[in-house]
């Protein structure tokens, strides 16, 4: 099973056949050092879509080395024109997965689901992110897609992530659903789902892994505290997979831990027909080329 960042770099470099990365609307700093970095670790090439002008002057002025080093289809300034390209890149087998550069998610996703041209498989979508700990990668689902889940939708987001921590080596990872509190209480939804998605488990309507929930933070993640309290549970103190209950809960945790507890982070988009990389135009050249062996890894 696959641990840490570095452990994840090897397996996507022991990969015979490299994968390429088409990065839509290019034309960004951290996008350009993320295709250079993948490219020097030997983690994948890249196809950049966008504003070719713009992408060279940026290449000349800021990486003057790799001039003409990546191949380019070229979009202007429209946002939503890289995004159908690199889109329609895909379904040329030109790529293998799709890393957002300078335009909005909304705009990729548009160009994403189209029900004509797009990648949609008819199946929910969501962010699966990842961050090291010491002992192992975390698995935090969903701060970037779905709104306010309720047990269909968390199901499906629960096997997306299974699908991610298969990807990477973890044949049974256990699933906590994160609620306040771990008791049912009927005027906490999220308790209630949690509850109703457990026993779907346990009658395996949920295959592949091992959910338990409602879960606070403290008890789902730290053994003695899950211990504290007397919870018997499988997955206490020993999750993998984190399902919060709503997205401005994994939103605000995952950024939480990129900005005060600077944990290496990455994260990857599930349920389209190849992964979609919708890092932060915020997030550093390292956090893209890392999300970048997510999407290798559950591509494989």
């Amino acid at each position: 099973m696959i641990k840490n960042f570095n452990e994840l770099l090897e397996k996507c470099k022991q990969n015979p056949e490299k994968k390429t990365v088409v990065i839509a609307a290019a034309q960004t700093e951290s996008a350009i050092e993320a295709a250079i970095m993948a490219k020097e670790e030997n983690l994948a090439d890249c196809l950049l879509t966008g504003d070719k002008y713009a992408i060279e002057k940026m290449i000349e002025e800021k990486f003057s080395k790799y001039v003409g080093y990546f191949p380019m289809l070229d979009a202007g300034s429209d946002m939503f024109k890289a995004c159908n390209i690199a889109v329609q890149a895909i379904h040329e087998h030109k790529g293998s997965l799709i890393l957002k550069g300078k335009c909005d998610t909304a705009i990729l996703l548009k160009a994403v689901l189209d029900k004509e041209k797009g990648l949609s498989t008819g199946e929910i979508i969501s962010d699966v992110f990842a961050y090291e700990t010491p002992e192992k990668l975390v698995f935090l689902t969903d701060g970037g897609i779905v709104l306010y889940p309720d047990v269909k939708e968390k199901v499906s987001l629960i096997n997306n992530a299974v699908k991610v921590a298969h990807a990477l080596g973890n044949p049974n990872p256990k699933v906590a659903l994160l609620a306040a509190v771990e008791v049912v209480n009927p005027k906490m939804q999220c308790t209630v789902d949690a509850s109703i998605i457990t026993k779907m488990n346990q009658r395996g309507q949920i295959p592949g892994c091992i959910v338990d929930g409602p879960l606070a933070l403290d008890n789902a993640i730290d053994i003695e505290s899950a211990k504290i309290k007397g919870i018997d549970s499988p997955v206490a103190g020993q999750a993998d997979i984190l399902i919060a209950p709503n997205i401005e809960a994994a939103n605000i945790f995952a950024k939480g831990l990129t900005y005060y507890a600077k944990f290496r982070v990455a994260h990857v988009v599930m349920g389209t027909k190849v992964p979609i990389l919708i890092a932060s135009r915020a997030d550093s050249a390292e956090v893209k080329m890392l999300c970048m062996a997510m999407g290798i890894a559950a591509s494989l």
